[in-house]
């Protein structure tokens, strides 16, 4: 399975301290890879600099081309996209123009059917499409974060912790959701804390820790780890492997 995005020795700093180092990750079409790990191990970081955000040294290809000279407008324009953990909406602008944003790029007719698929993804923001986005619950927040990503069409779209602070009702829709974008062939890199919700419905995972990755494979054989059980699900796994 060919690679979609590929990242190969990565080191990001702020200043003087190195908050990523020797990561290495890739995401093939149609695949849900995520990155568990507590809180400062670096995850954040790293989707931030994969999108541009920051400063990057090491690898990074996008659908088989180089990103290193591109800007972030340009890996937008490439279909990698990224949903940051503060959703960062514009809460004095209602839902459709929050949408509008996220079609920057695109053609209006394209972004016509960009309004249809997210709508038909999120039948709530239809029904509060005139509403201010500030005046929305964390849930129709978060579905308006990832509807805006989504008016672009990506092909990758980097999620960054989607449950933090909702109701466990509202997560599961969002990773129903999640699991109906790969289906629709939007792959996902996943950030996030609610481990055992996140490796049900990835296909591969890394663990992060410190800034580096000390393990990675198969969702159901990270689930089954014995320190990844009694660290990041809360329990602890009769017969499980050990790091």
């Amino acid at each position: 399975m060919s690679a979609l995005l590929s990242v190969s020795d990565a080191h990001v700093s702020y200043g003087k301290v190195e908050a990523v180092r020797s990561v290495s990750l890739d995401v093939a079409d149609n695949e849900i890879v995520t990155i568990i790990g507590a809180n400062g191990a670096g995850k954040t970081t790293l989707l931030n600099a994969i999108m541009g955000v920051l400063p990057l040294k090491g690898g990074t290809a996008f659908a088989g081309a180089d990103m290193a000279a591109l800007d972030i407008e340009d890996r937008v324009a490439a279909g990698l996209c990224l949903v940051p953990e503060h959703r960062e909406l514009f809460g004095t602008m209602n839902v459709e123009d929050n949408l509008l944003l996220g079609a920057f790029r695109i053609p209006k007719a394209t972004a016509t059917q960009s309004f249809e698929r997210v709508y038909a993804l999120f039948p709530r923001l239809k029904e509060r499409r005139k509403q201010l986005a500030g005046t929305l619950s964390g849930g129709e927040q978060q579905m308006l974060a990832m509807g805006r990503a989504l008016m672009g069409a990506p092909k990758l779209l980097m999620l960054d912790e989607p449950s933090l602070g909702l109701a466990p009702i509202i997560v599961a829709d969002i990773f129903r959701t999640i699991g109906e974008l790969r289906a629709a062939g939007v792959s996902v890199l996943l950030v996030e804390q609610n481990a055992q919700a996140a490796l049900k419905i990835a296909d591969r995972a890394y663990v992060m820790e410190l800034g580096e990755f000390i393990l990675s494979g198969s969702a159901s054989d990270i689930a089954s780890n014995q320190r990844v059980a009694a660290s990041y699900l809360g329990f602890q796994h009769e017969g499980a492997s050990a790091i």
